[in-house]
């Protein structure tokens, strides 16, 4: 890395001196002849280190240090002065001077400073990249994945979250659409507020009206007192509103006013309440194809979809299937107080062959079925459940991932064989092959040469 440095100084000999003995040390220099043009230069973001005379007409040296102190506190300065007094370099140093250095400047004393506030800075953004980046990784952590399709998942979730912008989570049912609300939520500048969540479809029109936006004494049989609706209890936090697209069309008018004018009134109420609530939606259905059907409103679909993360189905990202079954190995072993600790390749290949319609839900479930079912530390086959136990039935291959082709084909021709009962000749048809093909593959596999028509 070429470091980038800017020089201030108003004597033209002294500034550039200084620039060509930096150049030499091999960094990237430039200048300027007063404060006022410094802070220009530097306002444009990419000086590592500034070397400051202390007095410049115009800004002086010791402005010019405190706005970079204020703008960008990781930047070290170097000031240089022709007073060098006791006072001015404790005043420099207060006010956030890496150092101080007197003219005539000590052109070696100066490039070990350099050098050193350099190699300093460096070892603190090194630091901070890794606590940012374990902070990402805390903040993911319930979000099991590595493969492309979650990359680009957790891409969006972290460019999105600190904003303010609406979301649309998008996906098969048990794909994660609520642990991704849940992270967008820590990301975002109101982690420290309620994370409220609502699950549209579990309840009807009435009570969700009243559920979301709360009701007055005597509003409806039963209301007996007021009450808060979920929009209230979640005022400067994120709404998690589940299943939005099973919500009728007069809560997607009221819903729709919330998210434009942000108040509402509760039911029965006169009195409007204002709101600040940050909205994240999740469906599992095509909310496009919902609006040609005339069953959800368009503006209010774009409302929501400001931002959409669409969350793949598990069948498009099975490189995540290992760290998936080690996780729920883990949670579930430790759950129900047993030693499991590992699948055999049998189990394991069943687990990858599977399709999986219930995505990561039915993936949980299965392990911890497995887990509770496994008669030794080593989950087999046998402790799976029916579903994915018929995979390997009649009528099936399983090859494993990661076989050569030459040793997937004599699988296929294998089993296709043992399950046409040894007949050769079918087995030809089967795999549309000639059956001369089929006895010469044989021979080379050192299979036996008598046919069974």
């Amino acid at each position: 890395m070429k470091f980038k440095l800017l020089v201030a100084d108003d004597e033209k000999n002294i500034r550039e001196g200084l620039a060509a003995a930096l150049e030499m040390d091999g960094y990237e220099v430039v200048t300027a002849a007063d404060g006022t043009e410094g802070w220009k230069r530097f306002g444009k973001g990419d000086i590592d280190l500034v070397v400051s005379d202390l007095r410049m007409p115009g800004m002086s040296g010791e402005e010019f240090m405190r706005r970079i102190g204020a703008e960008a506190p990781g930047i070290p300065v170097i000031i240089l002065t022709g007073h060098g007094t006791v006072e001015n370099a404790v005043s420099a140093m207060r006010d956030g001077a890496y150092d101080f250095l007197t003219k005539p400047v000590n052109l070696d004393r100066l490039s070990l400073l350099v050098k050193r506030a350099l190699a300093n800075r460096e070892l603190a953004l090194t630091h901070r990249r890794m606590e940012e980046e374990l902070e990402h990784q805390k903040q993911f952590e319930t979000i099991i994945g590595t493969s492309a399709p979650m990359r680009r998942v957790f891409d969006t979730i972290s460019r999105a979250a600190p904003t303010r912008a609406s979301i649309l989570i998008t996906g098969e049912s048990g794909v994660g659409k609520e642990l991704v609300a849940d992270a967008i939520h820590e990301l975002s500048p109101r982690k420290g507020k309620a994370l409220v969540k609502v699950h549209c479809a579990a309840l009807a029109a009435s009570l969700l009206e009243s559920e979301l936006f709360g009701h007055e004494k005597g509003a409806f049989t039963g209301a007996v007192s007021r009450q808060r609706g979920r929009f209230e209890l979640a005022h400067e936090g994120t709404l998690f509103l589940d299943e939005i697209g099973e919500i009728d069309q007069n809560i997607q008018i009221k819903l729709l006013r919330v998210l434009q004018e942000k108040k509402f009134e509760r039911v029965g109420g006169e009195e409007t309440v204002e709101t600040d609530v940050r909205i994240v939606a999740a469906t599992n259905k095509d909310l496009k194809a919902e609006i040609e059907k005339g069953n959800f409103r368009e503006d209010l679909y774009y409302r929501l979809n400001v931002v959409n993360i669409l969350v793949p189905p598990l069948r498009e990202r099975k490189d995540d299937i290992p760290l998936l079954i080690a996780s729920f190995l883990k949670e579930f072993a430790q759950e129900n107080g047993k030693t499991v600790d590992g699948i055999n390749e049998k189990a394991r290949s069943s687990l990858y062959a599977y399709d999986w319609p219930g995505n990561v839900r039915e993936l949980r479930n299965c392990v911890e079925s497995a887990v509770v079912m496994a008669k030794s530390h080593v989950i087999t086959e046998d402790d799976l459940p029916p579903t994915l136990r018929q995979g390997s039935d009649e009528g099936w291959i399983r090859i494993p991932l990661g076989a050569s082709l030459d040793e997937s084909e004599r699988i296929i021709i294998r089993d296709t064989l043992s399950f046409l009962k040894g007949n050769k000749s079918k087995t030809a048809e089967t795999l549309g092959i000639g059956r001369k093909t089929l006895h010469r593959k044989l021979a080379d596999r050192g299979a036996a040469d008598d046919d069974e028509e």
